[in-house]
């Protein structure tokens, strides 16, 4: 059975990002081991404590170099990631030449209250992830735009249209993650 493991661009409790990574973890429910790690306790990237870092980073990059592939759910902040999930990146992409991020195959999905879906964020990412060399999954793409309008209150995606992009897009995303293992 496939690893995958979920990485939350945002940290609020909650997050549409969050939202959306754990309605892809009830799809894929009994088909993957999916995992949403948290990043929120990742200090702040430091070189000098890169090769004797603390605790949170060990066990984060254990989980990420364990995983058969990457979810990311990022959230748009100034036409970006978030630090922290920038930050969680940094971690993962050192130390040079022992990068658990290095050949992973991933794949990025985001929620915003606008009406551009986090797509400026996505395609900042998938640069990022080009340096670090992680494997992005192309498509299907799935930026959801006025996500306060298709969650209930009890977190549940409540609209049928991105609920059957996100069927066609976590299949998609297991086969990458399958040709790409």
């Amino acid at each position: 059975m496939l690893n995958i493991i979920g990485l939350c661009g945002s940290l609020r409790k909650e997050s549409y990002n969050r939202k959306l990574l754990m309605t892809v973890q009830n799809l894929l429910s009994g088909k993957v081991k999916f995992e949403i790690i948290e990043i929120g306790d990742l200090p702040l990237f430091n070189q000098d404590i890169e090769l004797n870092p603390p605790e949170a980073v060990v066990s984060f990059r254990k989980k990420v170099g364990s995983a058969d592939g990457i979810l990311f759910a990022t959230p748009e902040y100034n036409y970006s990631v978030s630090a922290a999930l920038k930050n969680a990146i940094e971690w993962g992409s050192r130390p040079y030449g022992n990068a658990v991020l290095n050949t992973k195959p991933a794949a990025v999905i985001g929620a915003s209250t606008g009406m551009l879906g986090t797509s400026r964020a996505q395609y900042h990412l998938r640069q990022i992830c080009v340096q670090v060399n992680i494997y992005m999954m192309n498509g299907p793409e799935v930026m959801v735009p006025f996500a306060a309008k298709k969650f209930d209150e009890a977190g549940k995606l409540i609209d049928e249209a991105t609920m059957e992009k996100l069927r066609l897009f976590s299949s998609a995303f297991i086969e990458w993650v399958e040709k790409m293992k």
